[in-house]
């Protein structure tokens, strides 16, 4: 008797920490949820595949490329925190400033990449093509994403035309836009990276991954 209500108690116990587990943690100062598990009221798009499951943001694509999915709202310059977890061989985009693609496919603006970096597939991509990177423009340091099925922390803070990226705490990208285009010719590079406000917005890239705790502050205008 004393064992079965040790396992029920042992039990109990799991459950309530599981749930603690995947509670949103207390919003910091400032900043606002652009999604806390309920809802996708703030965002628009590609609301086929990016799927609300689990408290969670899911790409689930249906064909191989997915489309995107856009806040409603427009960001200048801004700081987001958001948590993901990547699948084996995941791939997808963060937009910074982006607009909206008609068809939800392709892009028109600055994205940053998300990537399962250490996938085989993608050993031989460019530098600024692994995840956190300036995508086409500035690369960032590898070496600080958990193995995928694990949750990870990111930062992104958009102040004009400085661009940084922290991930599990760890800077791994920090640029200034104006001067990783020096010596890159106009056709190289999409005009919209320069935009001054847009969407911020994921890119999908026709695998799944997972976002949750997705919360933003403004900052002024520099």
């Amino acid at each position: 008797m004393k064992a079965i209500k040790f396992k029920i108690l042992t039990l109990c116990m799991l459950i309530i920490l599981g749930g603690e587990a995947f509670a949103q943690k207390p919003l910091e100062k400032g900043f606002t949820y652009l999604f806390d598990g309920k809802n996708l009221d703030a965002w628009q798009g590609n609301t086929k595949e990016y799927v609300l499951e689990d408290q969670c943001i899911v790409m689930k694509p249906t064909q191989e490329m997915g489309g995107n999915l856009y806040t409603k709202q427009t960001f200048d310059n801004f700081i987001l925190r958001f948590e993901f977890l990547l699948t084996p061989g995941a791939n997808n985009g963060l937009g910074i400033r982006h607009d909206i693609v008609s068809n939800d496919k392709g892009y028109s603006g600055m994205e940053l990449q998300i990537l399962d970096n250490e996938d085989p597939q993608y050993k031989d991509l460019k530098a600024y093509q692994y995840h956190g990177s300036v995508y086409g423009i500035a690369p960032a340091k590898r070496g600080f994403l958990k193995k995928p099925g694990e949750w990870n922390t990111e930062e992104v803070i958009a102040n004009g035309d400085e661009i940084t990226v922290k991930v599990n705490g760890e800077v791994i990208l920090r640029t200034k836009l104006t001067e990783a285009l020096k010596g890159k010719s106009a056709d190289s590079y999409m005009p919209a990276v320069l935009n001054k406000s847009g969407h911020i917005a994921f890119l999908g890239h026709g695998t799944v991954v997972k976002f949750r705790n997705i919360r933003v502050k403004s900052l002024k205008s520099k």
